[in-house]
């Protein structure tokens, strides 16, 4: 039996002048963050390099090296940045909404306080798990938090659960959001901090801990948001030791997390990188979570990277819920 059920929605970053992916191939992927160029591994990338290995070494200013903990659950991407040519430490790029007009552009930089618009400028910076303070990929989740936020009325809450550096709590805040972000590790909160001063922008609500004791406490609380965003590693700690493991806690998260949403002007975007996990199993849990009924518009897709040669790297899963 064939049954057509879903659309499911790919999408990627467009006319993002600050980043681009170059090439792909052989388990690494060639990208530009803003004048800066790294080769990075890509477990995805299974097939063949378009540029042959000098150009990539030719372009790169840096590669990063997998250590001992590669293919090791939780450790898989420690390693280290061969530098190949000279780059600082640190380095800003920036995102800017479609939406935003030239002439609101120059305005903003001349500090004209009430300009609106999807704006971030996001401080980079080479870690020791290949990472570099940003996922590319996650553009086309800022621009729907961004629209979504706005369409909620005059600053909806919108909580960010596993927030990281923060671009979907920026993407909120930009729309006028009482933004509140929750990540477990206090150096990429602060790191999230500086993303938000560098944006512009000010008086969003820090909060380090566990994701799910956060949750279970606001529910005591009795409070709620208009949007929840979530982006659950497979693998985690709380700050006190908690631990986070996504095949066991992903529902109880989400069925906690449906006791403190809106019933009405209210979204959920779930965003999951794990392998084997499929956009449809996502669609599924937040149905099942939050309740598929008249009112709540549902969507899944693949978020990906594409390279100039038309290579498509799927990189996450999302599902999304609106309810007007």
């Amino acid at each position: 039996m064939v049954q057509t059920v879903h659309n499911i929605s790919i999408e990627s970053p467009a006319g993002w002048k600050d980043y681009e992916i170059l090439d792909s191939g052989d388990g690494y992927k060639l990208e530009r963050f803003g004048d800066f160029i790294m080769s990075r591994p890509e477990p995805k990338a299974l097939w063949s390099k378009s540029m042959s290995d000098a150009e990539w070494k030719k372009l790169a200013h840096t590669v990063f090296h997998p250590g001992a903990g590669f293919g090791k659950a939780g450790k898989e991407d420690v390693g280290t940045w061969e530098m190949l040519k000279k780059m600082p430490e640190r380095w800003f790029i920036e995102y800017k909404g479609a939406d935003r007009k030239a002439s609101e552009w120059s305005a903003f930089r001349h500090g004209v306080p009430d300009v609106q618009g999807l704006y971030m400028k996001m401080r980079l910076g080479l870690t020791s798990f290949k990472h570099v303070g940003v996922f590319p990929e996650q553009a086309s989740n800022w621009d729907w938090i961004y629209n979504h936020s706005q369409m909620l009325g005059p600053k909806p809450k919108v909580l960010n659960l596993f927030a990281y550096t923060g671009g979907a709590t920026l993407a909120a805040k930009c729309a006028g959001a009482e933004a509140t972000h929750v990540d477990s590790v206090k150096q990429v909160v602060n790191w999230a901090k500086e993303n938000m001063a560098s944006s512009g922008l000010d008086n969003i609500r820090w909060i380090v801990d566990d994701a799910l004791k956060f949750v279970k406490r606001e529910i005591r609380r009795g409070n709620t948001y208009n949007g929840l965003i979530l982006d659950p590693p497979a693998y985690g700690h709380g700050p006190d030791g908690e631990r986070w493991k996504l095949d066991e806690l992903l529902f109880e998260m989400l069925e906690e997390c449906s006791k403190i949403v809106a019933k009405e002007h209210s979204f959920v975007v779930l965003n999951l990188y794990s392998n084997g996990y499929s956009a449809l199993l996502a669609d599924t849990l937040l149905k099942k979570a939050f309740g598929d009924y008249a009112g709540r518009e549902y969507t899944c897709g693949e978020l990906v990277l594409e390279d100039k040669f038309k290579k498509v790297i799927p990189l996450s899963v999302f599902a999304r819920m609106f309810t007007k």
